[in-house]
Formats: structure tokens, sequence, C-alpha cells
């Protein structure tokens, strides 16, 4: 596991904090607390202290995304938020079907789908995402199901001890 300047190459720990880094500039910068000219020392300190790197210039580091020079500001947040979702609804899949790891290694992917369908799909937007989650999983939006999976896959990759 090696930090790395570029969000959409980063590992699946660091890929967070990239999201992180930037949804604090962002709203730094919408409530007119970090002024523009700021920004790129702005974001070269908190890749340093988030990745431990820094930018060898703007193009590797503020200007690396095309979102905000096409004015998409305020959505970097929900894709760590549909991480955070996956995790705690592929949890409560795993719970509702004991047997989801068997099928997966048959190749039978017709149990999560139809799981997925019946607590997930069929609902479309016909409520918010509190609600279907809280719902589909029987707990509000839970981020330990995601910092589980990390730790357990992380820490057996690196031998790491909680």
């Amino acid at each position: 596991m090696e930090a790395t300047f570029i969000r959409v190459e980063a590992d699946e720990v660091t890929y967070g904090l990239h999201v992180i880094l930037r949804y604090e500039i962002e709203k730094l910068l919408i409530e007119e607390d970090l002024e523009v000219e700021d920004l790129e020392n702005t974001w070269n300190q908190k890749t340093s202290d988030y990745l431990g790197i820094v930018p060898s210039d703007p193009a590797e580091g503020v200007l690396q995304d095309t979102h905000w020079s096409q004015g998409l500001i305020g959505y970097f947040p929900t894709y760590l938020l549909g991480t955070v979702y996956a995790s705690q609804i592929f949890d409560s899949a795993e719970k509702s079907i004991p047997e989801l790891s068997q099928h997966f290694r048959a190749g039978r992917l017709y149990p999560l789908r139809e799981w997925l369908r019946e607590k997930i799909h069929q609902r479309g937007k016909t409520v918010q995402a509190p609600t279907l989650i809280q719902e589909s999983t029987g707990e509000a939006l839970n981020s330990s199901r995601f910092l589980d999976y990390l730790e357990d896959k992380f820490g057996a990759l690196y031998d790491l001890k909680s």
C-alpha cells in the first residue's frame, strides 16, 4: 500500500482520505474561509497531513481533477458515502443469506440479486436513503462495516494488529 496523488488510483484506505481532503477544501471555499490564491498551499498541506506526500506541481495536486474547473462542487462525499452504504448493505445481505459466499464461489449471483431487488431496488426513489438503509439493514447508516472490512482485508495483507 503506497499513497498516491491521484484519487482514482488510490487504494481503498487512502481513497477515503482523498475524498475527505476535497470535501474539507470545498467547504472552506464555500464558507469563504479559504481564498482561491491559498488553495494550492492548503491542498499541499492537507495532502501531506493525510497522505504523507506533497505534490511536485499543481497538475499533480490541486489541478488534477477536472471537477472544480467544470464547476462541479459538493458531491465528492457521495463517493465515500456510497462505499459506506454498500458495506453495510452487503453485510446485511451476508447475514440474511448465510451461504452467500458459497453461491459466489459457484458463480451464482442470483441470491444476492434477489435480496437486493427485495430490499433495495424495488424501493427506488420512494424513500430517502436514511429510511432505506434503516429498513434494509435494521440500523441507521453506520461506518463500522466499512472500517471492519478495511481492517480485515488490510490487516491480513499487511499483518497488522488492531
